[in-house]
């Protein structure tokens, strides 16, 4: 993971932590230079001279900025931002009666983000109302400065804000937020933050580095008098691409957003992602014995779903591997991808603030046909929960050259699933353990696999019927595999032995059949040997 991208997950992760926790991310003392200067009389939000706006010149505005040789922001007052690190960035709040529609006049309230260590390029906020966009303009005494943040003074006031963030109407914090480069967040219908989306990703997944396009300016606007939807538009810029957005925001309990996205490539990539997700998989049931830490499982996220253009449902459990890995699912005009969280059990978790079995899914639904490409997924090693390690994004497959237009559009589904109703059964544990009889001689090469499903198509099956577990692997033998239904279940189980030599990953394919019909979608697991640590409990790997 570079450091740009370790910047970028830490900064978001971390004042996730601090704001629930209370925990610390870094232990820099910040010097206590000068008292905060005392704000002047509160007047309210103030907003530049009107101008006209449409999303079709918005258009046309990234269209002849593809054209221009990119130009990095100049960041100002650098060393007073680099010390506002997340414990200071959580210290500086921003004034609630100051909220844009604080007094109801629209749809949710909206606060803004306060420049900091891992958010220094400033950007333009507008509100739009009958067809004229308004800046919001940044001030001072629009924040609160907390004891740790009393050194950031002497800001000028066209200083511009980080981001912003859509709040609940009647308290209990915010449910949108966007706030570095592309990134942006919804907290899903359990009011609990967790996998991030973006709005492009430029040759992520790569030896060399990735680039961060970012989101420079925002116009925000009610969709219509009569219901709570959010128009947000914005204007992304970077070296290689720049672009148009427009996201139709709902909140009917879940979060849905409509994006419409026009690209314009200011020279061609090697990986363009389209409506990347970003997440954090540290460990679950599946690698359980080589985590280090007390929870039982930890991650926003345990797997990666796809509905393929052909109808078929593949389930991708996610893993913490120990070098970077880039799988591809090669499909035509796909129905469906996300990162999700499936289990949704507090006792598989037991962190009472934290609050992962509350972490949404993401579900990436394509609004027009996509063609060739691939689904890909990029997971690289974490020790620990604070850096988002896991992205998904669709490649296209036709190579992108300078002056390339792109016209894409996409559903986002913000909630616990999918939203679609799985007609077949779905995975909902992976396992692995040592192979082998127990107490016979150890064959530290054997692993047995125990891949649970539920669902519909297995309900009204009975124990004793003749489902078979159909495996298959890309290098290495399979053994004994078979099939049961859990005892005071409605849930099958599939069992099989692996046997394989060498450290090269091993693909993995499974799904349950009765007679000529599949019974469940199919799994697909990336196994990365291991040993365990030989002894008499044999807890641990090698």
């Amino acid at each position: 993971m570079d450091a740009t991208r370790r910047s970028v997950s830490l900064g978001l992760s971390a004042l996730s932590l601090l704001g629930l926790t209370g925990l610390t991310a870094l232990r820099e003392a910040v010097a206590q230079e000068e008292a905060a200067a005392p704000p002047p009389p509160q007047t309210g939000l103030r907003f530049s001279e009107p101008r006209p706006f449409s999303f079709e010149q918005l258009v046309a505005q990234a269209e002849a900025a593809a054209k221009e040789p990119y130009a990095s922001p100049i960041i100002r007052f650098d060393d007073i931002l680099d010390r506002i690190d997340p414990e200071v960035f959580a210290d500086i709040r921003f004034r609630p009666d100051q909220a844009l529609w604080a007094d109801g006049s629209g749809p949710w309230p909206i606060r803004f983000h306060h420049p900091g260590r891992w958010f220094k390029r400033p950007v333009h906020i507008n509100l739009v109302e009958n067809g004229q966009a308004r800046e919001i303009l940044y001030e001072p005494w629009l924040f609160e400065f907390g004891e740790k943040a009393s050194f950031v003074t002497g800001l000028p006031e066209d200083l511009g804000f980080a981001g912003f963030r859509v709040m609940n109407k009647q308290g209990g914090g915010d449910w949108l937020s966007f706030l570095g480069a592309s990134y942006f967040r919804a907290s899903g219908e359990q009011d609990q933050y967790g996998i991030s989306a973006r709005g492009v990703a430029i040759d992520i997944g790569l030896p060399t580095p990735e680039e961060f396009p970012a989101f420079r300016e925002f116009w925000i606007e009610r969709a219509a008098p009569d219901n709570d939807d959010l128009v947000i538009c914005a204007f992304l810029d970077g070296p290689a691409v720049a672009g148009a957005y427009r996201f139709l925001v709902r909140r009917p309990g879940a979060v849905t957003m409509d994006v419409e996205a026009k690209l314009f490539m200011r020279h061609g990539v090697q990986r363009l992602g389209i409506a990347p997700l970003t997440s954090m998989y540290w460990f679950s049931e599946t690698n359980r014995h080589a985590a280090t830490d007390w929870r039982p499982e930890i991650h926003d996220s345990d797997g990666l779903a796809i509905w393929t253009g052909s109808g078929e449902r593949l389930w991708r459990p996610l893993n913490n591997p120990q070098t970077m890995m880039v799988s591809s699912f090669s499909d035509t005009d796909p129905k469906g991808f996300g990162l999700l969280q499936r289990d949704r059990e507090f006792a598989s978790y037991e962190d009472d603030s934290l609050f992962y079995e509350r972490r949404p899914s993401l579900w990436v639904e394509p609004l027009q046909p996509w063609g060739k490409g691939t689904v890909q997924l990029v997971e690289i090693p974490t020790n620990v929960e604070i850096h988002d390690n896991i992205a998904a994004y669709w490649v296209p497959e036709v190579k992108t050259e300078a002056g390339m237009r792109f016209d894409l559009g996409w559903r986002l589904y913000w909630q616990d699933g999918i939203p679609q109703e799985l007609t077949v059964a779905r995975c909902v544990a992976t396992r692995i353990g040592r192979g082998g009889v127990p107490g016979a001689a150890e064959d530290r090469d054997l692993k047995l696999f125990a891949v649970d499903f539920e669902g519909p198509s297995l309900e009204p099956l009975r124990k004793g019927e003749d489902v078979q577990a159909v495996v298959a692997t890309s290098r290495g033998e399979i053994t004994r595999a078979f099939a049961f239904q859990i005892v005071g279940t409605r849930r099958w189980r599939a069992m099989f032995e692996l046997l394989v030599d060498g450290e090269e990953p091993v693909d993995l394919r499974l799904y349950l059949r009765l007679g000529d019909n599949a019974l469940t979608e199919t799994w697909l697991y990336q196994y990365h040997p291991f040993r365990f640590v030989a002894g008499p409990s044999g807890f641990g790997e090698e």
